[in-house]
């Protein structure tokens, strides 16, 4: 299904009163990938500071918000000056490329500039974004709410659920972009949502500096799982009876799909030194913290995160990124209010 008549399924799902939706945006992957995107065209904002980023990123999220149209926004922000997962793996993330200063400027500011509208942020202490979108998720199902995570990067894929979806931007933008849930997902990856953290331990995440178990990558990690249906099965096959079962099923799979028996050659790679260690390490390196208090109050009117926002607020916010075509935009989506009847900022 077209990316634009998804969003439309799931914002006439929230509208009819099956389930309220909240928004949840991974802010610094937006700001990372509006950065790259958009510096060529050196926008500043009317103070004279670097503000592509900080636009792409808005704009993205007023598109989202007038596309499926929901009761409550949070945006997840990184720690910038502790790390959690960096103390536990020094190399965590290591080799990526120093961020430009523009970059880091605007990383710096974004959460300023969403307080400022009035809606809500947090930045966990220690933490990083995808830990708010994991809390978001467990948030909505514990409220039997609908969510959407709003990012372009794939981390977020394991917090797929009935309740949660991921709209993972890419180039194209909102309309373009694949709005994913268990059966894509599935479709895509070949793996069940609820398998999805395990898979990506196994194969690792280059951009974060985390190799995967050797000789199991993505196409082996998903046949695995289905036939397994768990990790958890897989070691204690391998504890209690020495992977006889595991052989057993993967050479059935392969007689079944006409290919060659793998099921000995995965039990070595699985057995070999360091593997289960390995995996073990990832899934704690990846698994995000579903536990953090969110703040969000949705049945006390006027709080943090709770549309519409106050028009003055949005028409002086936005206003000052200098786009006069977003500020239009954000009257009308986020207030509510036409942009014809807002005098100028």
């Amino acid at each position: 299904m077209p990316g634009e008549e998804f969003h439309r399924g799931l914002a006439n799902t929230a509208d009819h009163g099956r389930r309220k939706l909240l928004l949840v945006v991974d802010a610094p992957s937006l700001l990372h990938r509006n950065h790259h995107a958009r510096a060529h065209t050196g926008l500043t904002d009317r103070s004279h500071r670097p503000a592509w980023a900080l636009h792409g990123m808005l704009r993205q999220i007023i598109e989202s918000i007038d596309q499926f149209a929901p009761d409550a926004v949070i945006f997840g922000l990184d720690d910038r000056e502790a790390s959690v997962r960096s103390s536990f793996y020094p190399d965590y993330k290591a080799g990526r490329a120093p961020k430009d200063a523009a970059l880091v400027d605007q990383l710096g500011r974004a959460g300023a500039l969403l307080d400022a509208l009035g809606l809500a942020t947090l930045t966990p202490p220690g933490l990083e974004a995808d830990d708010v979108a994991a809390s978001a998720a467990t948030w909505a199902v514990r409220h039997d709410w609908n969510c959407v995570i709003i990012t372009s990067d794939r981390d977020s894929f394991a917090h797929i659920s009935e309740h949660t979806q991921v709209l993972r931007l890419i180039n194209g933008g909102i309309n373009n972009s694949p709005l994913l849930n268990p059966r894509s997902l599935k479709l895509m990856y070949g793996v069940a949502a609820e398998n999805y953290l395990e898979f990506a331990a196994l194969r690792g995440d280059a951009s974060d500096n985390l190799p995967g178990v050797p000789g199991i990558g993505e196409k082996t990690a998903p046949v695995l799982l289905e036939q397994m249906g768990s990790m958890d099965a897989v070691w204690s096959d391998i504890e209690h009876c020495g992977g006889t079962h595991l052989v057993a099923v993967m050479d059935a799979w392969a007689a079944e799909t006409g290919g060659r028996r793998i099921g000995a050659g995965l039990l070595k790679r699985l057995t070999a030194p360091g593997a289960r260690e390995r995996f073990e390490f990832n899934m704690a390196l990846m698994s995000g913290h579903d536990d953090l208090d969110l703040g969000l109050t949705p049945d006390i009117p006027g709080t943090p995160g709770l549309l519409p926002l106050d028009i003055d607020r949005v028409s002086r916010v936005v206003g000052h990124l200098n786009v006069e075509s977003t500020t239009s935009l954000a009257v009308r989506v986020l207030t509510g209010t036409p942009a014809s009847a807002v005098p100028p900022w």
